[in-house]
C-alpha cells in the first residue's frame, strides 16, 4: 500500500483562492471556510468531504479505498 498524502490544495469555487491544508485522518471535514472570501464550502453531491470535492488530493479514507465517515 502506498503512503497516504495528507496535504491537499483546496480551491474555493467562488473566488478561485487556493490554499494548501493538512487533511484530518480521524474525521471527515464537511465544512471549510475560504480564508479569502469567507464562503463556507460543503461537499458536492456524492462526495464525502470538502477535500474530495475541492482539493487536489482525496481524503485519507478514500485514498485507502474505504468509505469516508462510516
Amino acid at each position: 500500500m502506498s503512503k497516504l498524502i495528507l496535504d491537499s490544495e483546496i480551491t474555493c469555487p467562488k473566488c478561485d483562492f487556493k490554499k494548501t491544508e493538512t487533511m484530518p485522518t480521524d474525521a471527515c471535514q464537511y465544512f471549510y471556510e475560504c480564508s479569502h472570501c469567507h464562503t463556507i464550502l460543503k461537499p458536492l453531491h456524492g462526495d464525502c468531504c470538502v477535500f474530495c470535492s475541492f482539493g487536489t488530493v482525496k481524503c485519507p479514507p478514500i485514498q485507502q479505498g474505504n468509505s469516508c465517515c462510516d
